[in-house]
């Protein structure tokens, strides 16, 4: 956190945008408490991907196992909508220890093409083989076949496919890919998320039931409610979820950068 002041910069905006309730010195407070949050996660990545698989089973608990089994049981596939936590690495080696029915995890390629090998070997001696958040043909077939696809739409995307709705009450540029899924595959979308237990002796993994009357007939309305369902989750943990991605980067026509440059200012936090 010393060290990384334009990250630290990045988490105090977003939580400032998204917590304007809160005081100066809370906001503060739960920026120093996430980068807490970001080095126990650093270490997780360690424990995820060469962890003994007798002492993961020790410490994850996994909640709504019995939504997924329904859903899998329609044989018209399932999407985990998931988010970027700091517990991400962590959570997806606990959840296929944890639960019996397989998934394919989808992910965005690093730019540094070492640190990309890296992840993805990691990744794969557990997960299997990830599928690039841009392959969305792979997603799709995994989805006709009746797999489970664990996918997370909570970044910054401004291409052709993507909408501005607003994430905690700010417009966020975001990834329709799970509309245009669910209209071709007819898969189920279940809210997946993941923290640490209050004694952070435990990682618990919660599925929530499927997001009934999903797609409608409005992408825009529809990736709303996608963008409110992770807002829950942050809201019951927000010093675990991963402020310091640029998720505001992308801006409607006419509204300024909300990041800008590092201010000395923002030196200034307590632990």
């Amino acid at each position: 956190m010393p060290f990384a002041r334009r990250r630290r910069h990045i988490a105090a905006v977003n939580i400032s945008l998204c917590f304007p309730e809160l005081s100066d010195e809370k906001k503060r407070k739960l920026v120093a408490r996430h980068f807490e949050s970001l080095g126990k996660g650093l270490v997780e990545c360690a424990l995820a991907w060469w962890g003994k698989q007798e002492t993961l089973e020790k410490i994850v608990n996994l909640e709504g196992l019995e939504h997924l089994r329904r859903a899998v049981g329609r044989g018209k596939g399932v999407i985990l909508l998931g988010g970027h936590y700091t517990t991400l690495e962590i959570s997806g080696a606990l959840m296929a220890i944890a639960c019996p029915i397989p998934f394919q995890l989808v992910y965005r390629p690093h730019e540094n093409p070492l640190l990309n090998k890296v992840i993805r070997n990691g990744r794969k001696k557990r997960l299997g083989t990830p599928i690039a958040r841009n392959d969305m043909k792979t997603m799709l077939r995994a989805l006709k076949k009746g797999k489970v696809v664990w996918f997370a739409s909570d970044q910054n995307f401004r291409h052709r496919n993507s909408v501005f709705s607003p994430f905690f009450n700010v417009p966020a540029a975001t990834n329709t890919a799970p509309v245009r899924l669910v209209k071709v595959s007819g898969a189920s979308v279940l809210p997946f998320s993941s923290h640490r237990s209050a004694d952070g002796k435990r990682y618990v993994l919660r599925i929530r039931p499927p997001l009934a009357d999903f797609p409608s007939d409005d992408p825009q309305r529809d990736m709303a409610r996608v963008n409110r369902t992770i807002e829950e989750q942050v809201r019951e943990f927000p010093e675990q979820y991963l402020w310091i991605h640029r998720r505001f980067k992308s801006r409607p026509p006419g509204c300024p950068d909300v990041y800008g440059a590092p201010r000395r200012a923002s030196l200034r936090f307590h632990c």
